[in-house]
């Protein structure tokens, strides 16, 4: 176990983890200096924090779709408020977008292990221009609710946060301190995943180094291939993310073959083997009940329309050697 508590302040940024912390979060969020709030959320994580709804000026469900297009319909909603994101990736990413656009400060308790409470990254609302990328100045990371999914779900969540870990490693962004967290991120995901029950404050330790390790050096190709993938077949993220990552790693391992022998220690191969890493990877997937894109709703007729348009994706340009369309097209193909 991580046996971590910590408060860590970095920049504009204040982010508590321990067990519990949830329970802290309207004193957090009253320290931070953000006031009246709204509560952006869904309606299965409502209930995980009484207090905070409780707290709350307003209570915006986010609803299901992308986060530009939800992020438009909801962008004048909380008119001066404070943006409290309670949920997954896709309801503190809308918040992130809201907040981009209004100016108001946005603080999220992350109920996944998407990472996406430590990242700049994000959608912006559809229409609007001129909109910034945000994070959130306030971060409660609590292990219970972050890792509180179901075995499977889980599991594929674990897997998202790992592809954060393994991009940070080899984009041009790339650096040493983002290179520590993504390390340690990846061993603790592995570690946390694999054990049973599955280990709590491993894998939201693992989310946040990992998440960080992205904010900090960016993505490429997987990242690129994964977002398309859903855009174009409907199939879920964190599933999609599970599926892909091994074949991205298998993708990378003649690219970064330093990077990917550090990353295949970290998963446990004593002997740091680049080739290694795509089974160690393979195996963990496993864990979210899927190995092929199709029991997810992929068909071999989106695989062109995918290859195509992962090329002309920005990301591919953060990929050492990046790969052209066919050779896309052939690492989809093989994940279908």
């Amino acid at each position: 176990m991580s046996g971590s508590e910590f408060t860590w302040r970095d920049g504009e940024r204040t982010v508590r983890f321990g067990t519990g912390a949830a329970g802290d979060a309207c004193r957090l969020i009253e320290e931070a200096g953000l006031g009246e709030y709204a509560l952006l959320t869904t309606e299965r994580a409502e209930g995980l924090v009484p207090a905070l709804r409780s707290g709350a000026r307003m209570v915006i469900h986010v609803p299901p779709g992308r986060v530009d297009e939800i992020s438009a319909d909801l962008l004048g909603r909380p008119g001066e408020l404070s943006l409290v994101a309670l949920g997954g990736g896709r309801v503190v990413d809308t918040a992130k977008a809201i907040g981009g656009v209004t100016g108001q400060p946005v603080a999220a308790l992350p109920t996944t292990l998407s990472g996406a409470e430590m990242t700049p990254f994000h959608r912006t609302p559809a229409g609007v221009e001129n909109a910034r990328l945000v994070r959130p100045v306030l971060v409660v990371a609590d292990p219970d609710l972050m890792a509180a999914l179901p075995g499977p779900s889980l599991a594929a969540t674990a897997m998202n946060a790992l592809a954060h870990a393994l991009e940070a490693l080899y984009t041009p962004m790339a650096n040493p301190v983002a290179e520590l967290a993504a390390l340690r991120g990846a061993h603790l995901l592995a570690a946390g995943v694999t054990t049973d029950p599955p280990g709590a404050e491993d894998l939201a330790l693992g989310a946040i180094l990992a998440g960080y390790a992205s904010g900090s050096a960016g993505f490429a190709v997987h990242h690129a291939v994964s977002q398309t993938v859903v855009r174009v077949a409907g199939t879920p993220h964190a599933e999609t993310n599970a599926v892909l990552l091994a074949h991205s790693a298998r993708l990378m391992s003649t690219r970064a073959l330093g990077a990917l022998g550090e990353f295949a220690h970290a998963l446990g191969d004593p002997g740091s083997d680049p080739e290694a890493a795509a089974g160690r990877v393979a195996k963990l997937a496993a864990r979210s009940g899927h190995t092929r894109l199709a029991t997810l709703g992929m068909e071999e007729g989106h695989v062109d329309e995918v290859a195509h348009a992962v090329a002309q994706h920005p990301a591919v340009g953060n990929t050492p050697d990046p790969p052209g369309e066919a050779e896309i097209a052939e690492m989809v193909r093989g994940a279908l």
